[in-house]
């Protein structure tokens, strides 16, 4: 068994799709024209066994507010592993994106947080042991 799919729900899904593979450097793996939306993944690298990420677009009302929720509580919507944060910070940043935590040691990992500019807040963690 394996993690297939994963959703985030955005509030631009052509947006997402330019930010998750222009900036992040996912790759599109599924387009499809869904009425208004369209079925859009992305996932990072080229294993066939990485995870997918659907994005989702926020057509309902729960998904909404749940996302709206976590952003103003400033909760990261999901996690990022990276084998170096500093590094990743300062090309995030050279690249327009805002981060609402700068790199921070927390102990077994150094984190950090930033916006997507669809609605959600990620973070990049560097686990120090791996």
């Amino acid at each position: 068994m394996k993690l297939q799919t994963v959703s985030i729900f955005v509030d631009d899904q052509q947006r997402a799709v330019d930010f998750y593979t222009g900036t992040l450097g996912f790759e599109v793996t599924a387009d499809v024209p869904m009425g208004e939306h369209r079925w859009l993944t992305v996932r990072l690298g080229d294993s066939p066994d990485a995870t997918e990420v659907s994005l989702e677009p926020k057509a309902h009302p729960a998904a909404a507010s749940f996302t709206a929720a976590l952003l103003e509580d400033g909760i990261p919507f999901c996690m990022l592993g990276v084998d170096d944060v500093e590094r990743e910070h300062e090309r995030l940043v050279a690249s327009g994106v805002t981060f609402s935590q700068p790199p921070t040691d927390v102990g077994p990992v150094i984190i950090a947080v930033f916006e997507d500019g669809c609605g959600n807040l990620l973070q990049l963690a560097q686990f120090k042991d791996a």
